[in-house]
């Protein structure tokens, strides 16, 4: 383009991304007085119908999207031939980078993370757009944590037609379901496979199916099992991998449900009940489409059962031949040994495990001497404790540790054993116990205050300056019904004044504020007074300051023509809607 303008409006200053379709371009709105991203379809793009459509239809769907984990539109048009999009420009890195960079993330991080994006996938779903692209590269990372997914250039919207030609291939192969590489349409469960996929490269470090080419990695989509991610990262709990596993089935009728299911899920996988649950193992889907858990066990049963369809079944005993060469008294007299045998068999075997029980309750075969005591396990940590009970020919359970927050004890310290310190018990026994998670915060109680300070205050916390605020992820909510006083919070969610939570990992709080006036400012102010102007606009609830114009450079005609003291124009323009808040105000310029 020729110029740094955009339609008179987004001044352009330097390219920050490129896609498959369009360039990223950060702009400053002028009139606005914010930085934005613009996304610019390319020249040799811009005649053809199905990229303009494409791109056209990323607008659309984002358009009707509210989350606070997807990309904000402002504004879309046309300029000298050039389709564009002003959006949100949102400083960071893409989750791909900080993946690069850092490796395998902590599965906190990779948790919270993963919940976000969920949430924003969830509200996508709930207005029936499909997204068909998740992928890391597609969503940003801020400095306070919080994601931004972006590029719905390629979502479907429920009830849109199919693009054609270039859009043979959807998204990026590695993490494009099993349903799509045969040629299925896109689902909910498609998106659901992808966040399954990007779990698996954020708690790894990458992606599970890797090739020289496109096909051969759609092909390993299709017919690889997915890698059990806890024999990359032994770290990972069970429960996380389970979600994997449900999110990556190869069978989408396995998977989640919705986003909002797997959203619950991830909300609860941490939980220290939660941490050592048995492996996800899936079965084949029966015609309802149900998908269950089955054990190790049962799954060898149904593999027994599959051996003898129900088309073939099993011979039964009464059925089965029986042997000429042996008269029938013969047999029956046999058959009455070979009972008689396994009879005397079986009262030996409890004859023996009566004289043992009995040797046993005496004392006999364990004297007292196998007595041992409980050693003070209290403030160490589970690897001293470890220690201390094998040097007493003791068993500490660490499958089955029990997680708290606390008042004062650091994380990873013990603060209580069963059985307790100083009690006598046999060699060998079990001995659990009860570890500090940190050190809890109590939630602050934030209803009366102003939002925009609030949200001041806890974006620049940190360990020196608010400690317990630094891991806090705000969502704000306006009620527009509330007779408090604009921008003050009426209402506190997720995250209740008084409630204990760790101040180590991020944690929801949703903050409610009464709403900010919004007038449209009227057209009548031109040609008014100054004072007749602001007058009217302070009494919409409006905030005013007044311009007054420079003319002396301007030729004497033109200087005759001026009309003075009256408005002729004003900023934001008439008939534009404006919100009036603590930080902003209307102008009005005069001679």
């Amino acid at each position: 383009m020729s110029s740094n303008l955009i339609a008179n409006r987004y001044e352009v200053f330097k390219h920050i991304g490129q896609g498959g379709m369009a360039d990223v371009f950060l702009a400053v709105d002028t009139i606005l007085n914010r930085q934005v991203a613009i996304k610019i379809l390319r020249s040799d793009l811009s005649t053809d119908a199905v990229s303009v459509l494409r791109f056209e239809r990323e607008a659309q769907a984002v358009s009707a999207l509210n989350n606070p984990y997807i990309v904000e539109i402002y504004d879309v048009g046309e300029y000298k031939g050039h389709h564009y999009i002003v959006m949100e420009y949102v400083p960071g890195k893409s989750l791909k980078e900080v993946i690069q960079a850092r490796g395998a993330l902590p599965i906190d991080e990779s948790v919270d993370i993963m919940k976000q994006m969920c949430s924003g996938v969830a509200e996508a779903h709930h207005r029936g757009i499909i997204h068909r692209d998740l992928k890391p590269q597609n969503v940003i990372v801020k400095a306070d944590g919080n994601i931004k997914i972006l590029d719905f250039g390629i979502a479907i919207a429920k009830g849109s037609i199919q693009l054609t030609q270039a859009n043979n291939v959807m998204g990026s192969v590695h993490y494009l379901a099993p349903e799509l590489v045969k040629g299925e349409p896109a689902t909910v469960q498609s998106d659901i496979y992808a966040l399954g996929i990007v779990l698996f490269e954020m708690l790894t470090g990458d992606v599970p199916f890797k090739a020289d080419s496109a096909v051969q990695v759609a092909l390993m989509q299709m017919r690889n099992p997915m890698p059990d991610p806890r024999e990359i990262n032994p770290t990972i709990p069970q429960s996380v991998a389970n979600i994997i596993i449900r999110a990556t089935a190869k069978d989408k009728e396995n998977r989640y449900k919705s986003c909002y299911e797997m959203l619950e899920d991830l909300r609860t996988c941490l939980l220290p009940e939660r941490r050592n649950e048995p492996k996800l193992v899936l079965r084949h889907i029966s015609r309802t489409g149900s998908a269950a858990r089955v054990s190790s066990a049962a799954e060898n049963r149904l593999n027994a059962e599959a051996a003898y369809p129900a088309a073939e079944p099993r011979p039964a005993a009464s059925a089965r031949p029986q042997n000429p060469a042996l008269p029938k008294k013969k047999k029956k007299k046999l058959g009455y040994r070979i009972l008689q045998g396994v009879l005397i068999a079986m009262l030996a075997v409890l004859g023996c495990a009566g004289i043992y029980f009995a040797l046993s309750s005496s004392g006999i075969l364990n004297p007292r001497s196998s007595l041992v005591t409980v050693p003070d396990l209290i403030g160490q940590t589970v690897s001293d404790a470890r220690t201390l009970c094998s040097d007493v020919n003791l068993v500490l359970d660490t499958s089955n540790v029990t997680y708290t927050l606390t008042e004062d004890t650091p994380k990873g310290e013990i603060i209580e054993s069963d059985p307790a310190a100083g009690e006598e018990v046999e060699k060998g026994t079990s001995v659990s116990i009860t570890v500090s998670s940190g050190i809890y915060a109590v939630a602050e109680n934030f209803i009366g205050q102003n939002i925009n300070a609030v949200q001041e205050r806890i974006a620049n916390a940190s360990e020196t300056t608010d400690p317990d605020l630094r891991n806090l992820v705000v969502t704000i909510v306006e009620d527009t019904e509330s007779d408090a006083e604009a921008g003050i919070i009426v209402g506190q969610e997720l995250l209740t004044p008084g409630t204990q939570y760790n101040p180590d990992t991020q944690t929801e709080i949703r903050l409610i504020y009464a709403a900010y006036p919004t007038i449209t400012i009227p057209d009548d102010v031109i040609g008014k007074t100054v004072e007749e102007a602001s007058a009217e606009l302070e009494a919409l609830g409006a905030k005013v300051y007044s311009s007054n114009l420079e003319y002396s450079s301007l030729p004497e005609e033109q200087i005759a023509s001026l009309q003075f003291g009256v408005v002729i124009r004003t900023d934001p323009e008439v008939g534009t809607e404006y919100t009036q808040r603590e930080d902003n105000y209307i102008t009005i310029f005069y001679y």
